[in-house]
């Protein structure tokens, strides 16, 4: 075994190698081969101290100078009693440091000899226990402001303290994807397509289908091309519930190459609707197989629906609620009838425009069912008869009295039998007495009715609110006073009596009286007068005034009508301004009070007044007001009297409907012959002037209520031109 050579101590001088010697060290010798366990520790003899030790939960090791006296390497892995701390790394130190008992070369077990403090190799033992030998500064783990620790010197060393550089907190990315998908939601389509373009993380988020379980393009059906449609509903998926195409004439051509993915995805859809979509058969029938939730079917006006689609609406679609195949040409009864039979919860059929309805098979079977609340069967041909069986049923039981069917009542709320030309009175008196839920009536240019069959329908539904008569040439007055007398006229709020030429005032004077609830009449082209445009502004009137801006209550329609004058429309303005005359302001009100001073007696108070002016009282508008549409010459005055009061601005409405009343009558004047006719039209030329003066100086949107402005140049808004 070769020779362990001797190390050079601190201060640079060799060691002697002599067992005795005068500065205490322990001799070095030369150790005896080492087997089994202490050959193993030989290989482990240095071990750097680091931190990763500490985290281990290792003990504190033997004290540690900074005076280069002891090793930065001194931590073993030795399991014996002690553990010596060496002053170099030196072979021979190691190997008497790890004896416990160091051995001479003959055998004989030697005590151990007594240590030095400046030798290089210095032994702990049980007098040195309490004493801990402590990490370096620089790795020793600290906190802020901590004191600094003594060392085994008993020095303080101060200490620096290592700040550990805090996470930037990231709120988006640490959100659960679940409550981004809720903030995504309360954005409109179009955001989020381009909220896509932001990042791979969001264009994935984008397009998540939880986002499109709706997929309505009415708003930007014209703006959303075709590859973004298709990417839409494909990224939806089993997400879409509710799918609405309507109008989106792009995808004609992509219901040939991408239509069997779109519909093989879309598998849970309730809601369809692709009006004017232009789909083909192929596509259509796929997504009626694979839905068996439909609910709400729109394929309206498609040449491409027929009556196998129909067929198998019947046959995969039992949840079926509301179909409209109206102007579907290659539709008709017999296909309807397989869904009538096969949807028990069917309650919405229109079907306007439908061939067959004067089939009476197929009015039975609707009478059968009687599950529909709402019927839309304009423009067809519909019979006497086949009507008649829709209500009674075949051979009915008939009442000896009333000579009425005693049949069940239809549930049925709202009926177009707008322009069934084969109707007459015979089949429209079958709706008296059989639909009492009925809310809405559609007889519209159904000429061969007479006020017989529509008053006695009028009688006997009490929920009506909603009634078109428009266009029966032979309906007259007696019809409006019927209805006026009617259960239904506190419910009424729409009717319709255009054309009808016969009806006046001596029925809508009845009608504006006794029907509180009106918000929409139409009566053009009949006989009604100022008298009519009077009585309908008194009832406005009457429904108050408050502090909030006003807003339409009733919306008149009355242009060609010969006996209405801009008498009656200056009425409807005027009184569409009209505030009544506020209270006046209350008086000052006097305080009263008493000081007694010390030198007086009580009996003599001071009295002193006071006067207080209370705040101006908010300004008042009415609740409601009318709208009209009348002879086109007076239309743009009356929209812009309409806009000043909807804003509140209620002083530049009273000038406006003043200065417009001065127009017309001047205009009248300089109409008439006369010696004086020159100087009407010269009068009238000079209102006229004035007029549009003073629209340019007051009129605009942007004048503040309540009339507190200033004369300007040139107005910033629109200003009224009278024809």
């Amino acid at each position: 075994m070769a020779a362990v050579p001797n190390y050079a101590d601190v201060s640079g001088s060799a060691s002697p190698a002599s067992p005795h010697s005068s500065t205490g060290q322990i001799p070095l010798e030369q150790p005896p081969k080492l087997k089994g366990r202490r050959k193993l520790l030989q290989s482990l003899q240095r071990i750097s101290s680091s931190p990763a030790l500490t985290r281990r939960g290792r003990s504190a090791s033997a004290g540690y100078r900074q005076n280069g006296k002891a090793s930065l390497s001194c931590v073993s892995l030795s399991q014996t009693a002690y553990t010596p701390c060496l002053g170099n790394g030196s072979s021979a130190q190691l190997y008497g440091g790890l004896n416990a008992n160091p051995t001479a070369s003959g055998g004989a077990n030697t005590p151990p000899e007594p240590h030095d403090e400046n030798a290089r190799i210095r032994l702990v033992g049980s007098e040195s226990s309490s004493r801990v030998i402590r990490l370096p500064t620089e790795v020793r783990p600290s906190s802020r402001g901590s004191p600094s620790m003594p060392d085994v010197s008993g020095d303080l060393t101060p200490q620096r303290s290592v700040s550990q550089p805090k996470k930037p907190f990231d709120f988006w990315a640490s959100m659960p994807s679940e409550l981004k998908v809720l903030i995504f939601h309360y954005l409109t389509p179009k955001e989020v397509v381009r909220c896509s373009a932001v990042s791979k993380k969001w264009h994935k988020m984008c397009y998540d289908g939880q986002l499109w379980t709706t997929i309505d393009t009415t708003d930007y059906y014209g703006d959303v091309s075709s590859d973004g449609l298709v990417k839409i509903i494909t990224a939806a998926g089993p997400f879409v519930r509710d799918l609405n195409l309507r109008g989106c004439v792009q995808l004609r051509d992509k219901w040939r190459s991408e239509g069997e993915r779109m519909t093989d995805l879309c598998r849970n859809i309730e809601r369809f609707s692709v009006e004017g979509c232009r789909i083909d058969k192929t596509s259509m029938h796929c997504f009626l197989l694979r839905n068996p939730r439909l609910q709400y079917i729109n394929v309206s006006g498609l040449s491409s629906v027929t009556n196998s689609a129909m067929k198998i609406v019947a046959q995969a679609c039992p949840q079926l609620q509301v179909l409209n195949v109206s102007w579907c040409t290659s539709v008709d009864t017999a296909g309807l009838v397989k869904v009538i039979q096969a949807c028990p919860l069917l309650k919405d059929l229109r079907a306007s425009e439908i061939r067959g309805f004067d089939n009476v098979e197929f009015t039975l079977e609707l009478f059968e069912r009687n599950t529909l609340e709402r019927l839309l069967v304009s423009r067809t041909d519909l019979t006497d008869k086949s009507l008649q069986v829709l209500m009674h049923g075949l051979d009915p039981e008939m009442d000896v009295l009333d000579e009425r069917a005693l049949v069940p009542p239809r549930r049925l709320r709202h009926l177009d039998l707008h322009r069934c030309a084969a109707l007459t009175d015979d089949g429209v008196k079958s709706l008296a007495h059989n639909v009492p839920h009925l809310e809405g009536l559609q007889l519209s240019q159904c000429s061969e009715l007479t006020d017989e069959s529509v008053t006695a329908v009028i009688k006997t539904t009490p929920r009506l609110s909603h009634l078109d008569l428009e266009d029966i040439e032979n309906l007259s007055n007696n019809t409006l006073v019927e209805l006026a007398k009617a259960p239904c006229a506190d419910h009424l709020e729409h009717l319709n009596i255009s054309y009808c030429e016969s009806m006046g005032d001596v029925g809508m004077l009845q009608i504006m009286k006794s029907c509180p609830a009106l918000r929409s009449v139409e009566m053009d082209n009949t006989r009604v007068s100022d008298l009519t445009l009077m009585e309908a502004s008194i009832r406005i009137r009457r429904r108050g005034y408050g502090e909030n801006l006003p807003r339409v209550g009733l919306r008149l329609v009355i242009f060609d009508c010969a006996n209405v004058t801009w008498a009656g429309v200056k009425e409807v303005l005027s009184s569409n301004a009209y505030v009544p005359r506020v209270r006046k302001s209350m008086q000052a009100v006097s305080v009263v009070a008493q000081t007694v001073l010390p030198d007086q007696p009580p009996a003599a108070p001071a009295v002193i007044t006071s006067s207080i002016t209370p705040p101006p009282s908010p300004p008042l508008y009415p609740n409601e007001v009318i709208q009209l549409k009348c002879f086109y010459g007076w239309q743009m005055t009356v929209d812009e009297h309409n806009k000043r009061v909807l804003r509140g601005d209620l002083s530049a409405a009273s000038r406006l409907d003043r200065k417009w009343a001065d127009y017309m009558i001047a205009h009248e004047e300089a109409g008439t012959a006369g010696a004086g006719a020159r100087r009407r039209r010269r009068r009238a030329h000079e209102a006229e002037q004035v007029y549009e003066q003073d629209e340019e100086t007051y009129g605009g949107e942007g004048t503040p209520a309540g009339g507190a402005r200033r004369r300007r140049a040139q107005s910033s808004g629109s200003s009224c031109v009278v024809m």
